[in-house]
């Protein structure tokens, strides 16, 4: 439990001290109150006052504040090359767009400010002499691991429905669960979330895969899945796609979240699970036996990967990094030194790595009998990697013991015949049919331009 002389860092008590010494009241309130309960340093601080915004700025006036939000009441100060959101304490007036208050009313009552907030354990306040202030017992409900509303949820989510996901958020990073009238207003009120901006939405569940418990994860997404086809449509027909088939135990949806399971904490790789097989009720077919298969699924999955990341508004890289792996997942896993080295021409290290991560989790989602074969695949990946990483093979043209300069001077003319020249031999050492050694490489660079020069003569 946070004590009342826990010392905060040296430029928040500053802010702090700053406000007070103009007669005003100030506290730090919100998510950085929550993580110090929980042992967590805060990544952010915000600090709540009774001083209005303009008297903030003039506190401030030696250093230089942006003014963004001083329509709700917020100013935010650069202290020292860091930034601190000041607000001031207010009551919210309507809510018509379901996101933002319409007007907002300054008020000096510290609690009333508290009891707009979205859930009890981001509704408490501290100060280094006075100690915590909660008012809604968001201590009680960290220590029940508990996600609540103040007030009353309905309430609360028809102001603004992106705390619903920031509540399963909550719930998903910090392994809570939501109260029953807070989970169960989340539900109803789902549909609000079409009134909020993807951009939003796509913010708060890059925080939620960033949880170090994938199967709190697991958990919030396969109990609120109602809410969830809302921002992810393409789920419901995973939900219901079963798979008869010896390799598999469970329906698309059910392995996916078996697979998301085993996930490290990397949100690429989480966006991979989650989309790897989404192609596969469009490419469902069922042969004589009964047995059903997803001819070209892969390329289908991709293709609405892409579709959904674009519609989130993510960013070019994240995009390109999933559709890659989608892409990659589906291609035989490089068990050998040639298969390998070519992956490894094409793709970076990460990629590579973030590829069999992929490859454990789709295993440990399907049928433990049939997937010896597979997880042993798995291990002899990892291992050619590293081996070939340990030797530093030559995978590029830039690794080559031999140059452009060196084929001029044992007589191939310039121009494009020593760029193809130098892709031979990057070939021919990849495969490992010499040695990546000067002498052998002039040796065969002379060979292959003989040979040139022959083809050459023929087709004349």
């Amino acid at each position: 439990m946070l004590k009342k002389h826990w010392k905060l860092p040296k430029n928040v008590t500053e802010c702090l001290y700053r406000l007070e010494q103009h007669g005003f009241t100030a506290y730090i309130v919100g998510g950085c109150v929550r993580d110090l309960l929980l042992g967590v340093v805060p990544h952010d601080w915000d600090i709540c006052t009774s001083a209005l915004p303009a008297q903030i700025k003039k506190i401030f006036s030696d250093c230089k504040t942006l003014d963004i939000g001083e329509k709700h009441g917020t100013i935010t100060v650069i202290f020292e090359k860091k930034t601190y959101e000041i607000t001031t304490y207010r009551i919210d007036g309507s809510y018509t767009d379901h996101r933002k208050p319409d007007t907002v009313m300054y008020t000096d009552n510290l609690e009333e400010d508290l009891r707009r907030r979205d859930f009890t354990i981001n509704a408490m306040a501290f100060h280094p002499q006075k100690g915590i202030l909660d008012y809604f017992r968001g201590q009680e409900d960290l220590q029940l691991r508990c996600i609540r509303c103040v007030g009353n949820p309905q309430t609360r989510f028809s102001e603004d429905a992106l705390r619903i996901i920031r509540g399963l958020r909550f719930a998903a990073y910090y392994s809570f669960h939501l109260e029953q009238q807070t989970a169960s207003a989340a539900i109803q009120l789902r549909k609000l979330l079409q009134k909020i901006s993807t951009e939003r939405i796509d913010a708060e569940f890059q925080k939620m895969l960033q949880t170090s418990t994938p199967s709190a994860l697991v958990t919030v997404l396969r109990e609120y899945f109602p809410i969830w086809t809302i921002i992810f449509p393409e789920w419901n027909s995973m939900k219901w796609c079963t798979q008869n088939h010896p390799r598999h135990l469970y329906s698309v949806w059910e392995h996916t979240l078996h697979a998301l399971e085993q996930t490290p904490n990397d949100p690429i790789i989480r966006w991979v699970i989650l989309f790897h097989d989404s192609g596969k009720p469009m490419t469902k077919s069922t042969d004589s036996n009964g047995i059903d298969h997803f001819i070209g699924h892969a390329a289908v999955s991709e293709t609405i990967a892409r579709q959904v990341l674009i519609r989130l508004h993510a960013d070019k890289k994240r995009i390109h990094d999933v559709c890659t792996l989608i892409r990659l997942q589906e291609k035989p896993l490089p068990v050998t030194r040639k298969s390998m080295k070519r992956l490894m021409m094409q793709e970076d290290v990460t990629t590579i790595l973030r590829l069999f991560d992929i490859h454990q989790a789709d295993c440990a989602g399907q049928n433990p009998m049939t997937t010896v074969t597979y997880r042993k695949d798995i291990q002899l990946a990892r291992e050619c990697l590293q081996q070939l990483l340990q030797e530093k093979a030559c995978l590029h043209l830039k690794d080559l013991q031999i140059s452009g300069k060196d084929l001029l001077a044992i007589g191939i003319p310039e121009g494009p015949i020593i760029g193809k020249t130098l892709q031979y031999l990057l070939e021919i050492i990849v495969d490992e049919t010499i040695p990546n050694t000067r002498e052998a490489l002039i040796t065969a660079a002379q060979d292959y331009y003989q040979n040139e020069i022959r083809q050459h003569i023929i087709k004349k």
